[in-house]
C-alpha cells in the first residue's frame, strides 16, 4: 500500500455509530480509535490503509461534499438535503438497513379539510387574505421542501429556517406547518399534528456514500471496493 490512506467518516455517536461500529464487526473488519478513548480517529483493526474519521452525520454529508473523505456513512436525507451538489458530488453505494426515518409534511390536525398537499394552496390562498402574508413552513430541509412543493405546484408560503425542535413551532406561534423527519410519528402525535396523505417526501436511512471529488487514487478505489464487498456479504 502506497500513497495517502482511504479516509472513511463514520458516525461518531447515538444508536448510529453503535449500527454503523456492529456493521463494521459483522462483516470482520472490527473499528476501534486510535489515541485517547474520546479522540476522533480510529482504524480498522488489522487492516491497512484505512483511516477512520468520527464525524457528525452532518459533518460527514459536508466533508463527503467537499472531498475532504472517501467514502462514509450518513443518512441518505442529509445527503439530499446537500443541495443539488449533494446528488452530484456524493454516490449513494448500498443503503444499509438502519437508521429509518421519514421525511414529511405535517399541519396542524385542527386543519381537517387539508389531508393532501394540493390542499395547501387554497389554505394559502385565505391565509394570505386574511393575515397579508404567506404560509409560514418551519423546516431544516429547505432544499428538500423547495423541491418537493415547486413539483407539488405549492407555491403560496414561505421557509422558515428550524435549529431547534421543528414539531414545536406551530405552538409556538412560528410557523404554520412544518417539514420534518420522522421515525414513529409519536412526537407530531403529541404536538397535534398529522402527515398529509401524500406527505411523504423521503424515505430515509443509513448509506454507504463515496465523495466523487475526493483524491481517489487506484488503491484507494481497490480498498473501498473490498470494504463494500465484505460489508454487503457480511454486514
Amino acid at each position: 500500500m502506497s500513497g495517502n490512506p482511504l479516509i472513511l467518516a463514520l458516525p461518531s455517536k447515538g444508536r448510529l455509530m453503535e449500527r454503523a461500529t456492529q456493521l463494521f464487526e459483522n462483516a470482520g473488519m472490527p473499528v476501534r480509535k486510535t489515541g485517547h478513548e474520546r479522540g476522533y480517529r480510529g482504524e480498522i483493526t488489522g487492516r491497512k490503509g484505512v483511516e477512520i474519521a468520527f464525524l457528525s452525520a452532518s459533518e460527514i454529508t459536508r466533508q463527503l461534499n467537499l472531498g475532504r473523505v472517501h467514502a462514509g456513512i450518513t443518512g441518505e436525507d442529509l445527503i439530499r438535503e446537500s443541495g443539488r451538489e449533494g446528488v452530484t458530488r456524493i454516490e449513494l453505494v448500498r443503503p444499509l438497513g438502519f437508521g429509518g426515518a421519514d421525511v414529511v409534511v405535517a399541519v396542524p390536525e385542527c386543519w381537517l379539510d387539508v389531508t393532501k398537499v394540493g390542499d395547501i394552496e387554497e389554505v394559502a390562498a385565505i391565509f394570505f387574505r386574511e393575515h397579508g402574508r404567506r404560509l409560514r413552513v418551519a423546516t431544516k430541509y429547505m432544499n428538500l421542501t423547495r423541491r418537493f412543493f415547486s413539483k407539488k405546484g405549492v407555491t403560496g408560503y414561505r421557509i422558515v429556517e428550524s435549529l431547534g425542535a421543528t414539531e414545536g413551532t406551530i405552538g409556538a406561534g412560528t410557523a404554520e406547518m412544518i417539514v420534518d423527519i420522522t421515525s414513529t410519528g409519536t412526537t407530531l402525535k403529541a404536538n397535534h399534528l398529522k402527515v398529509l396523505d401524500d406527505g411523504l417526501i423521503l424515505k430515509s436511512q443509513a448509506m454507504l456514500a463515496m465523495s466523487k471529488t475526493a483524491d481517489w487514487s487506484k488503491d484507494n478505489r481497490d480498498v473501498m471496493e473490498e470494504i463494500a464487498l465484505r460489508l454487503e456479504s457480511g454486514g
